[in-house]
């Protein structure tokens, strides 16, 4: 059900729960719900029915073929679910909807996958193989449509001879792959939350292949609702497979919040129970005010992305030089103190294959006011966004004004235009920009998820649009080499190459802040950047 509805707050909308459920009828949250608990109530066991997550943007879709950002991942991670997944504090692939690990082929090309059986979609369909070819087909070459900005990424594709061509059926619970060549990331992908995970065959038929406002997987939650520009509703769905492992909290609400003190407010007042996106400002507000701050390194990459594609940056002199002007070390001290790290090169540091020798270009303003003039650049102009992001734990805007200040100290003019997250998306794509602000958390722990990104061919994915047929080539060459050194040093020459041709300005690897009501139980922010809610609670007082 996707309502349209002006913004409101915690205890006006779970009263609102109340009238719009029983609306719903049968299937709603009524149904889940015992006799003796109210919509505002708490079950027996002292969990609150009710936990709600506010982040600072709304959903761009809810079919894991149309979304790439994580507002839309952490909902629909507790809905869908993929053959396979990550643990439950890091990046270790386990099987989920598959029993086992694939049967690989000696030659790498064929993966051979048997399907748990007994599991039911939301909406009562079997899962089964016929799941998985509704799902990935139609994400892949040539039924790929271009809106499904992470198929290539996930699946690979045609233009650097990599990735999934076929999905054959060998019986009801068992499914052959094919690739066009050996992928040392697949199994990691197919564990991802956005493109791999498993979609109700039914749904897809009955919506032109697209559920994105009617999501539907075999998750511990079922899609109830989504207010536009205030939340998304989700029920612990009592058919759930794995019965040892049935969802804590009946109702989870992901509330949509987008100016950061607001959301700490919102924390702090009890309106909601956890908040991501915190800014580094507020941090020391949530601690002392007795709240939980979840700060561990994130698996993340904060940078800004030169124009590769047109205008005075496709000069590397021009990026070099630009590159110069910037005093790293400073800003990320500024900006974020000890929530971040400066980055040398694009992985974070606990990543193989990080070298921390990889040559950095110093802070010269001077030599880099001489290169800009010999070239005749006066004037540039960025675009950045205004949300503070997961790697980036001021806002898009506070970066790019930080920039543009040591830009102007070198007698460059900027004009700067920003947008919220969700038009951003798509600005980045059609804006015409000489820099962009950007970045990354990593879906899986593998060099090639990061490294990757400079080699895509969607702008939607690689914002700077570097093109470049070497490094290409040595994309190709991760992804075919198995694991071990022989496969760290093709990422080491990746790293390498970016800091020589400079598509983008590395800047830091973040923190993951999370602010907590201290009465929420068993959260933990997954490296991956999700929020997986089955087994997260608040307690309620006596």
């Amino acid at each position: 059900m996707v309502l349209q509805r002006e913004p409101i707050g915690r205890r006006e909308f779970l009263k609102y729960l109340g009238v719009a459920v029983a609306a719903v009828g049968a299937t709603s949250l009524v149904a889940c719900k015992n006799d003796d608990e109210d919509v505002n109530g708490e079950a027996e066991s002292g969990i609150a029915d009710t936990l709600i997550y506010a982040q600072g943007a709304e959903p761009r879709a809810l079919d894991p073929a149309y979304f790439d950002d994580g507002e839309s991942a952490k909902p629909a991670g507790n809905i869908y679910e993929g053959l396979y997944k990550y643990g439950d504090r890091d990046t270790t692939v386990l099987p989920c909807l598959a029993t086992d690990f694939p049967d690989i082929s000696d030659d790498g090309l064929t993966y051979t996958i048997t399907l748990r059986e007994g599991v039911k979609f939301h909406d009562g369909t079997d899962f089964n193989a016929d799941a998985i070819v509704a799902s990935w087909e139609r994400q892949l070459e040539p039924m790929l449509d271009p809106d499904m900005p992470y198929a290539t990424f996930v699946f690979g594709e045609e233009a650097i001879e990599s990735g999934l061509t076929e999905i054959e059926v060998v019986d009801e619970y068992t499914v052959k792959l094919t690739m066009r060549a050996p992928s040392t990331a697949f199994l990691k992908n197919m564990a991802m939350t956005l493109a791999a995970p498993i979609a109700s065959p039914t749904a897809l038929e009955a919506n032109n292949n697209n559920i994105s406002e009617k999501p539907c997987g075999t998750g511990p939650y079922k899609f109830e609702s989504w207010i536009k520009e205030d939340s998304v509703m989700l029920t612990a769905f009592d058919d759930y497979w794995d019965t040892d492992n049935q969802a804590k909290t009946k109702n989870i609400i992901f509330k949509v919040i987008p100016e950061n003190n607001t959301r700490v407010t919102a924390l702090l007042n009890d309106e909601v129970d956890i908040i991501d996106g915190v800014d580094v400002g507020m941090a020391d507000q949530i601690l002392k005010s007795g709240y939980t701050l979840f700060a561990e390194d994130g698996m993340t990459i904060n940078y800004m992305a030169f124009n590769n594609d047109s205008g005075v940056c496709t000069d590397v002199e021009v990026r070099r030089a630009i590159c110069q002007a910037i005093d790293v070390d400073e800003l990320v001290f500024t900006l974020y103190g000890e929530y971040a790290t400066v980055a040398n090169s694009v992985m974070p540091h606990f990543m193989a294959p990080y070298d921390k020798d990889i040559p950095r270009i110093e802070f010269d303003p001077e030599a880099a006011r001489e290169i800009l003039s010999d070239k005749g650049v006066t004037k540039l102009s960025c675009i950045s966004y205004e949300n503070p992001r997961p790697y980036n734990a001021r806002n898009g805007a506070v970066l790019a004004e930080t920039i543009i200040g040591y830009l102007n100290a070198i007698g460059i003019e900027v004009d700067i235009a920003t947008y919220n997250w969700t038009d951003y998306k798509s600005k980045v794509q059609t804006e015409a920009f000489d820099f962009c602000f950007y970045g990354w958390t990593g879906d899986n722990g593998d060099p090639d998820n990061f490294m990757n990104l400079l080699a895509d061919s969607n702008w939607a994915m690689n914002v700077g649009r570097f093109n470049d047929a070497d490094y290409k080539a040595l994309i190709k060459e991760g992804l075919e080499t198995p694991e071990g050194p022989d496969r760290d040093a093709v990422y080491q020459k990746c790293e390498e190459m970016v800091a020589e041709k400079r598509p983008w300005l590395v800047l830091s690897h973040s923190k993951n802040l999370v602010g907590l009501n201290p009465k929420v139980v068993n959260f933990y922010y997954h490296p991956t950047g999700s929020a997986f809610m089955k087994t997260v609670y608040r307690t309620e007082d006596e």
